[in-house]
C-alpha cells in the first residue's frame, strides 16, 4: 500500500508542474488534460477555456510520487493543515531548494538549525503549497 499526496490547483497545474521542475527537480510522469478525457463530462470539462486545463497528473520528486490536477477550475487554492516535507541530503541542496520555494511565497520559519537537524524550515509557495525542508542530524 502507497499513500501519495494529491495537490489541487484550481486552474494553475501546469505553471506548478514548470515551478517545481525548476525549483526541486521534479519530473512530470503523466499529464492528462480535460480535453484527453475518453468519458466526458465533470469539473471544467463542459468550458472551452479549460479543455487544456490538466485533469490529472503525476511528478517524481526525489523518488516520491505526487499528483495534482485544476479541479474544478477555480482560481482558488487552498492548501491548509498539511505540508509536504523535502528531506534534502545536504545543507547546500537544502538551502538551494528553500530559496526557490520560497521565491514569490511566504517563509513561515527560516532555514536554520535545530535540536533535531542540521537545516530545517518552512516555508509556503507562491501557491500555498506549504513545505518543510529538512537535512536530519545524523542518527
Amino acid at each position: 500500500m502507497e499513500i501519495h499526496p494529491y495537490l489541487i490547483f484550481e486552474g494553475r497545474c501546469e505553471e506548478a508542474l514548470t515551478y517545481y521542475h525548476d525549483a526541486i527537480g521534479a519530473e512530470t510522469t503523466h499529464l492528462m488534460r480535460f480535453r484527453d478525457n475518453p468519458e466526458p463530462g465533470g469539473p471544467c470539462s463542459g468550458s472551452p477555456e479549460h479543455q487544456d486545463k490538466i485533469l490529472h497528473a503525476s511528478f517524481d520528486i526525489g523518488g516520491a510520487t505526487v499528483m495534482a490536477s485544476d479541479g474544478m477550475c477555480s482560481g482558488k487554492p487552498s492548501f491548509q493543515g498539511v505540508s509536504l516535507v523535502l528531506t534534502a541530503p545536504d545543507g547546500a541542496t537544502a538551502e538551494r531548494m528553500f530559496a526557490a520555494l520560497g521565491k514569490g511565497g511566504q517563509v513561515t520559519m527560516p532555514l536554520d538549525k535545530t535540536f533535531f537537524a542540521s537545516h530545517f524550515g518552512m516555508v509556503a509557495d507562491k501557491f500555498g503549497v506549504h513545505w518543510m525542508v529538512i537535512v536530519p542530524n545524523p542518527v
